[in-house]
Parts: C-alpha cells; structure tokens; sequence
C-alpha cells in the first residue's frame, strides 16, 4: 500500500503587506517630486474602508519577511508562494504608464526583500501591466529571467483599468508569453465594486460573493474563448474563491452549452471533442495539468469537487495574513487531515504535491 506524506505544506497563496515607502521610492525619479505618493495603488471597494467590521484577532497583521518565517516554522511550512495585497487591485488603474512603473517598482521590491538572500523560502508571483499587454509581456519575461519568480497574479476584477474578462484575445500575448516562459499565472479577486453590489452591507455577502463573481466571469471567458486548447502549456490558478464556483460553473456550462452551441465558422472559441460534454472538456484541460484552484482546508465541497474533477486542480491556501491567523490556519489543515471523505492521496496532492505542479516549484 502507498504511503503518502501529509506533514509536508507548502502554501499556495499567502500575502504580502507592502512597504509603501519602500515600493515608491523604486519607482522613477518624476514620481519623487512634487506632490507626494501616500499610495500608489488604487482603492478597494466601498467596504474595505469606511465601514467598521470584527476579524479574527491578528487578521491583518502588517507582518513583514520576520513575521512570515515565523508563521512558516510555526505551521512547519516548507515554502510559501506570496501574492500582493495592495495590487489586488492593480486591474482599477487607467493610466498606462503608472501601471507599468508601478508593477516594475512592485517586483523590485518583491524580489529585494523576499527572494533575495532567501533561500528559496518564498516564491513571488509578480505583478504586470496588463493595461497594455505588449509591456505585460516583456515585465514578464524580466521577471521571470532576470529575478526568478514563477509567473504573475493577474486581478479578477477592475474597473477602467482591466477593460474585458480574461478570455478577450486583447491578452492572448500574455498567455502566449507564459507558455513559453513555463510560468505560472494566478488570476486573483480583491476589489469587488461594480459588481451589483456597491450599496449593500453588511460586509460578508460582498467578501462571499466578490470572489467567486469574479473567478466564474473569467473562467468562463477563458474556457469559451479556448484559452486552454490556444496554449496548452498555459497553467492558470483561480485563487481564494473555493471550489464551489467551479461545481456551478461545470454544471451550468455543460447544459448551456447543449443548447447554445455557438457558430464559430473560423474556430476561435473551444475545441470540444466529438460526443464531449462541457463537463469532459473542463476536467480534460485539468487532467493535463492547466488549471488549478486554491483552496482551504474547511470547504463543504471539498470531497465532493474531488470526486467530480479528481484531486490535480486544487492547492492549499492560507490567504496569510489576511482573514487568519495561526491557530486558524492549522485548524483549517487539521481539518483536511482528519476529512475522512478525502483520501490520503488527495490531501497529499492538496497539501503540496498540485503547487509543486502548477507553480514549477
């Protein structure tokens, strides 16, 4: 009988808190003079400011390079791969030139102080400027060569800056780029505005929802657009929205795709097989290793997403230090370890083995 090991974790998605200053003053000289910079990333939405709400206690901790290393030796983290937090939501940015300034400054400071000097402790998914794709393609390749990260977050939601869903072919350059780099990318949610619920409060139902809206609007554009069969080296990550978005989203594709089969008389949408339903198409595309969903360890619908796609697709995420803290954090393994609707192969898979895959680590 196999053995599988269960002690060994590696975070798919942790969390910088950015030193501010520190990005600022990487970026160009024009940008030192006249009237200061207190951010330069834009706002969230109506609830992540004026609006008084309880989190867990320690849930935000402004914890920089120390206080991650202790979280890593205190849950015996092997390696933590760190989105951005401010630059969720760098998809809101119009002008052109401060979004490529800005993710230029953005990686610097990632790679100064979390990659160098590091030992490999944590792995930095970058940020590009997607507002002008051709410069998101080149930002990548610097990135990704010259300092080692393993791919890019690209924001689920934006408002003028992010002008279409992740499917439109305006960023297939993108895509391309990272094929053939064999970098990862990991499409984030963070700014839930203009999303139909700009006026509602309290704050969870926005948190619940804002996430998941975003991840099946662009699922969607990419699985239709055939993103997957365009580049089949692509790998993407639809992360911290769980994985009952995408039980709805097979489900609903599958029937509306029965009855909606789109004319496509030059083949730019999917390449369905013959007698393949929407559901064989998804779950074939996560077979060969291109898509992947983050995870944690309490999800109602972890066993059954399992039993419906298989095991690859989903990566444990501690979305440290956002909503959490440590006790949290290991109950949430604990309890994936002790699921007994789960196999040790799966929780093996989940805990490391599928961002050992999808990150290249």
């Amino acid at each position: 009988m196999a053995t599988h090991n269960l002690e060994r974790l590696i975070d798919g998605d942790g969390h910088v808190m950015e030193d501010l200053p520190a990005i600022i003053a990487r970026m160009p000289a024009e940008y030192q003079t006249g009237s200061p910079i207190r951010d330069p990333f834009p706002s969230s939405d109506h609830l992540h400011s004026s609006n008084k709400h309880t989190l867990v206690e320690g849930a935000f901790a402004r914890v920089g390079v120390e206080g991650w290393l202790e979280f890593m030796e205190d849950l015996k983290m092997e390696k933590s791969v760190l989105y951005t937090t401010r630059g969720l939501t760098f998809g809101k940015i119009v002008s052109k030139d401060w979004a490529i300034e800005l993710a230029r400054a953005y990686n610097d400071f990632m790679y100064d102080t979390y990659m160098k000097d590091q030992n490999g402790r944590f792995q930095v998914m970058g940020l590009i400027p997607l507002q002008e794709p051709a410069e998101a393609v080149i930002e990548l390749r610097r990135i990704v060569k010259d300092y080692g990260m393993i791919g890019a977050m690209l924001p689920s939601t934006g408002a003028d800056g992010l002008q279409s869903h992740l499917g439109n072919d305006r960023y297939w350059p993108i895509y391309a780029e990272a094929q053939d780099l064999g970098a990862a990318i990991g499409i984030h949610g963070g700014a839930h505005d203009n999303m139909l619920m700009d006026d509602m409060s309290p704050y969870a139902p926005v948190n619940a929802l804002g996430h998941p809206y975003g991840q099946m609007v662009n699922f969607a554009g990419m699985i239709f657009n055939g993103i997957f069969d365009k580049y089949p080296g692509l790998k993407v990550g639809f992360m911290e929205a769980g994985c009952g978005w995408l039980l709805t989203c097979m489900e609903r594709f599958t029937s509306a795709w029965a009855s909606h089969i789109q004319y496509d008389p030059r083949g730019r949408f999917l390449q369905i097989k013959k007698g393949e339903s929407m559901t064989d198409y998804i779950n074939r595309h996560i077979d060969e290793d291109r898509i992947y969903v983050g995870v944690e360890g309490d999800e109602l619908t972890l066993p059954f997403a399992v039993k419906t796609t298989g095991n690859k697709p989903y990566i444990f995420s501690s979305d440290f230090p956002h909503e959490v803290n440590n006790e949290s954090c290991k109950e949430e393994i604990a309890e994936l370890k002790e699921n007994p609707d789960v196999t040790d192969a799966d929780k093996e898979a989940i805990l490391s083995g599928n961002a050992i895959r999808f990150y290249g680590l």
